[in-house]
């Protein structure tokens, strides 16, 4: 708990330098972001941060901070968010949440994300369960992709595609959920494939199927 204390009476003496700091040169800002990290480090070195910033004047600053996925952390993450200050001007939440942009995903309306070469539309994506782990009660999916045959399975493709998934379903939902994702080119038969804006109805839905043999099912239909 010390140590909780001690990085937010930190952040509310720092938390207006902080706030500015979308204005500041990029030297400033390498600065200030390496002090944050530094502070947040004596708490807990495997937790980063996030500072989303408001499109109005009078909203509020959002500083999300993150476990980067690594559920060993998550209760780290909870606990100093749990314990955050109230301050007027600023939002705190644990966890990348899932994007509010959904219905734009489900409309097709979606901006593409851009890594390098590759090019991706999360509304394009579908995936199909593999398996499903009865002790840790996680998935394992295919995530179909249009051009899969022309990036082939690069790391940063698959980088891509866990960025995106994230995005979709949230940072804790996607390792509480998901244990192994294989990418695949988008078959010639598409039934039984869903989209991956719909991961998280899929998982709603699941309650009182038999999975494995749901599993089996649906991987043969497009085998």
């Amino acid at each position: 708990m010390k140590k909780i204390n001690t990085f937010w009476n930190w952040f509310q003496d720092n938390n207006q330098t902080i706030k500015n700091l979308i204005n500041e040169t990029p030297k400033n800002q390498k600065h200030i972001s390496f002090w944050i990290n530094k502070n947040l480090g004596y708490y807990c070195k495997e937790i980063d941060f996030m500072i989303v910033y408001p499109k109005t004047a009078n909203g509020k600053c959002e500083l999300i901070l993150t476990a980067n996925g690594n559920p060993e952390y998550f209760n780290h993450v909870i606990d100093l968010v749990d314990n955050a200050p109230q301050l007027k001007t600023w939002k705190f939440t644990a966890f990348i949440q899932p994007t509010e942009r959904i219905y734009e995903i489900m409309n097709g309306l979606d901006d593409p994300y851009i890594f390098h070469e590759i090019t991706l539309k999360a509304s394009e994506l579908t995936f199909l369960p593999v398996e499903y782990h009865e002790l840790s009660h996680k998935l394992d999916i295919v995530v179909f992709l249009k051009s899969y045959n022309l990036y082939c399975d690069t790391k940063t493709l698959q980088q891509a595609i866990f960025i995106i998934i994230q995005d979709i379903v949230g940072e804790k939902s996607l390792y509480q959920n998901i244990n192994f994702v294989q990418l695949a080119q988008v078959p010639d038969n598409k039934d039984g494939l869903i989209h991956l804006y719909d991961f998280q109805l899929f998982l709603d839905n699941l309650n009182g199927v038999e999975l494995n043999n749901y599993f089996l099912k649906m991987w043969k239909t497009v085998r």
